[in-house]
């Protein structure tokens, strides 16, 4: 199985310091003995670049995408990056608000590459919550 991580599980794997760290490590844990695999794309790696140093995560654009690098290059499990080139003409019916649009993007990016999204947000249909 493979999982599509939103920018939300991403950062809260990354950084201690993410509201919701221990919840993505416990389960980051359950997935690398299962022998999973965890996958990005171009949205959720901007969007972690973006919101470390917005946060002040990170101090500036260059340690965030270095502490990126790093989440991906030591984990036993192995990381995907997807292709995209899905338009604003396949969102779900879910992705009627703003607030909504990027969830609905990554759920069918998942879906055209046979994966499940996984997030820390409830009210996605479809998606993985995090427990």
């Amino acid at each position: 199985m493979k999982y599509l991580l939103d920018v939300n599980t991403l950062i809260a794997l990354a950084h201690a310091a993410h509201v919701h760290h221990d919840r993505a490590a416990l389960w980051y844990r359950s997935i690398v003995e299962s022998g999973a695999g965890l996958c990005t794309c171009a949205i959720t790696e901007l969007g972690f670049v973006r919101v470390a140093v917005h946060t002040s995560l990170q101090l500036d654009v260059s340690t965030a995408r270095k502490a990126l690098a790093v989440l991906k290059e030591s984990t036993p499990v192995p990381v995907e990056l997807l292709e995209d080139g899905i338009g604003v003409d396949r969102l779900p019916a879910f992705a009627r608000t703003p607030n909504k649009l990027t969830d609905g993007h990554l759920s069918e990016l998942a879906n055209k590459h046979g994966v499940t999204f996984v997030t820390l947000d409830e009210g996605i249909p479809g998606a993985l919550l995090v427990p």
